[in-house]
């Protein structure tokens, strides 16, 4: 795994072996930042099953001024550590181990400040993504122009609005939905 962008372009990072892990692909991960922009500066990132931290971690190399991650798998807290410290992002970056579906709350995101950016990628066709959506959606924890980024099979369904989150965005590429929330301004 390669990061394809920014100041770590190029940098190799561990792949996590032995788990059922489905690392973002370079090819999804270059259409994100394509539809996103380059230029992260000034983003604080949220990467929700965060797995190897690939995606907060391209944020991050493209500027992002922080990022937490955040996976419930202790070999996944592991190896987002290695691959934080192999890239120099140690220091505007927190590593939590929470469930996502059971213990995600505000306060263990509020030290942070308000997200401006979050990655979702959780295992596949658990249909899972749309409570989670509703769950950010109302928690408190988004900027005032905050999107809101999943990556699920091409065949889940998801909401089209969620209280303050409105669906922008769906491309596929194979098997891979990118969906893109924008919060509503009011």
């Amino acid at each position: 795994m390669k990061i394809t962008g920014g100041r770590a372009r190029g940098m190799v990072l561990a792949p996590l072996k032995g788990l059922d892990i489905r690392p973002t692909s370079s090819k999804v991960r270059e259409a994100i930042f394509n539809i996103l922009g380059q230029d992260m500066s000034g983003v604080r990132v949220l990467d929700l099953f965060a797995g190897t931290g690939i995606l907060g971690i391209e944020a991050l190399s493209r500027g992002a001024d922080s990022a937490i991650f955040i996976d419930k798998a202790n070999k996944s807290i592991a190896l987002i550590n290695s691959n934080l410290a192999s890239c120099g992002f140690q220091g505007i970056s927190r590593v939590l181990k929470i469930d996502v579906i059971e213990g995600l709350t505000l306060e263990s995101i509020a030290p942070m400040g308000e997200i401006d950016l979050v990655f979702i990628d959780p295992p596949y066709r658990k249909d899972i993504v749309p409570g989670i959506i509703r769950k950010i959606s109302i928690s408190g924890i988004l900027s005032g122009q905050a999107l809101v980024i999943a990556e699920v099979s091409k065949y889940d369904h998801v909401p089209e609005h969620t209280d303050k989150l409105s669906l922008t965005d769906t491309r596929i590429y194979g098997d891979t939905k990118i969906i893109i929330y924008k919060k509503e301004s009011h």
